[in-house]
């Protein structure tokens, strides 16, 4: 009979097959081994999931406090086995998702940091102009003019495939959280940026993907983020700009620049108008910094 180690096993292979990001896999596998070893005490097996009630959640949860973890990691973590208990129950290995009923920590509102547009261009810019001696400088400067001109998740960017470019259009299909589908518009830049990469491609037999490593297979989203913090680092000197910088900086913008909020909700990708929301603060408080600095009464 299948124990909780094979149960947590089976269910990171479903997310596998559904294509959740590497990252997500990496830390809801992370997860819950630690919740495993949790119930596990030394030589001895995990126990069944039809002995895992509330009680027993609520004790795990209670020693995640004790740790003093953040906030927005035991909310990880309790995703996490909502995802699993959501899994047993639709494979009925249990009756109930007992995990729903734990009460999930409110995590601080906190505003992303966002380099401003000029910080973001002369970046590009120096990416544009070679600055670095790179095996694959047009794909690098392609993965930049995506990164900030459609706003992209990095799991989004190593997913395109050549055949969801419209490069006589403008548009490009995004495959996001969720299996979701969603056309993003992209700008003159990034075209000529991927038509140039794409002079230069040489990718491996039958291989579909956009971006491609130095031996022609699919990019992974560990070698983009890699590539963005290389040159963050040495062109901007701020190792603190990674791939997610770019899509704030790209929703930040358009909202400053006066762009609708639902339509970059529907250009991001966004389930919830309330994600989107963020970058008003976001906006908001920029403003006041202009208005703090520049107004002879502030």
């Amino acid at each position: 009979m299948p124990g909780l180690t094979d149960h947590v096993e089976g269910f990171l292979a479903e997310l596998r097959q559904e294509n959740v990001s590497a990252h997500t896999l990496r830390a809801y596998a992370a997860d819950l081994r630690q919740f495993i070893d949790y119930f596990s005490p030394p030589g001895a097996e995990p126990p069944s999931v039809e002995k895992l009630d509330t009680l027993a959640l609520r004790e795990w949860l209670g020693d995640l406090y004790r740790q003093r973890l953040a906030a927005v990691t035991m909310r990880r973590k309790v995703a996490a086995l909502r995802s699993l208990f959501r899994f047993l129950v639709a494979h009925h290995v249990v009756e109930t998702n007992v995990a729903r009923l734990l009460r999930t920590p409110k995590a601080p509102q906190k505003l992303p940091r966002v380099p401003t547009a000029e910080q973001t261009n002369s970046l590009i810019d120096q990416v544009a102009e070679g600055r670095l001696e790179r095996p694959l400088p047009a794909r690098d400067l392609a993965i930049f003019e995506l990164l900030y001109g459609c706003g992209l998740r990095i799991s989004e960017l190593v997913g395109v495939n050549l055949a969801d470019l419209d490069l006589a259009e403008h548009w490009l299909l995004v495959r996001g959280k969720g299996k979701k589908e969603r056309q993003v518009p992209f700008g003159a830049k990034a075209s000529a940026a991927i038509e140039g990469y794409l002079a230069a491609r040489q990718a491996a037999p039958r291989q579909t993907a956009l971006f491609l490593n130095h031996r022609g297979g699919r990019l992974t989203d560990r070698g983009a983020r890699g590539i963005v913090k290389l040159y963050a680092t040495a062109l901007a000197g701020d190792a603190s700009i990674h791939p997610h910088s770019f899509r704030h900086a790209f929703a930040t913008h358009l909202l400053s620049d006066g762009a609708d909020l639902r339509a970059i909700q529907e250009l991001l990708g966004h389930a919830r108008l309330s994600t989107t929301q963020k970058y008003t603060q976001v906006s908001l408080t920029e403003l006041m910094k202009v208005y703090d600095k520049a107004h002879p009464k502030a």
